[in-house]
Formats: structure tokens, sequence, C-alpha cells
């Protein structure tokens, strides 16, 4: 079995936990941007996407987390 460095095991794990908190901040702001749509519109989201079939109402809510996707990845990167 190979022998790990100290240096690299830090190294690691401090990767790791930036991932991690980055990870829980991506899923917070998720929840909160569609929190906030479920509470802006004056229609139910379940019905009009599952029920009505309105595509248009799906892409504007994808383009949101894609949006929140590309916020917390340029985060990420600095």
């Amino acid at each position: 079995m190979e022998h790990i460095e100290p240096d690299n095991m830090m190294k690691f794990l401090r990767t790791l936990a930036s991932a991690l908190a980055f990870s829980a901040l991506g899923i917070l702001l998720f929840a909160l941007a569609f929190l906030i749509i479920v509470k802006v519109t004056p229609f139910s989201l379940r019905k009009e996407i599952e029920e009505d079939q309105n595509t248009s109402l799906a892409i504007i809510i994808a383009s949101v987390i894609i949006g929140i996707a590309l916020i917390v990845s340029s985060a990420i990167h600095g």
C-alpha cells in the first residue's frame, strides 16, 4: 500500500470540504429560488406542468435552475 503524505491529505480534505460546502450552498439556492417562484406565481406550478402540460413554464423553471448552477459554478472556480 502506498504512503500518503500529510500535505496531500490536507489538500484533499480542504478540497473535499470546499466541494461539500458549495454543493450545500447550491442546493439551498435551488430550494430558495423554487420557493420564490412558487410564492410569486398566482397558480399551481405542479398543475400547470403536470396536468396542463405547460412546456413553456417548465422551460422557464429549468432556465432559472441552470442560471443558479452557472452562478454557483462560477463561485467555485473563482
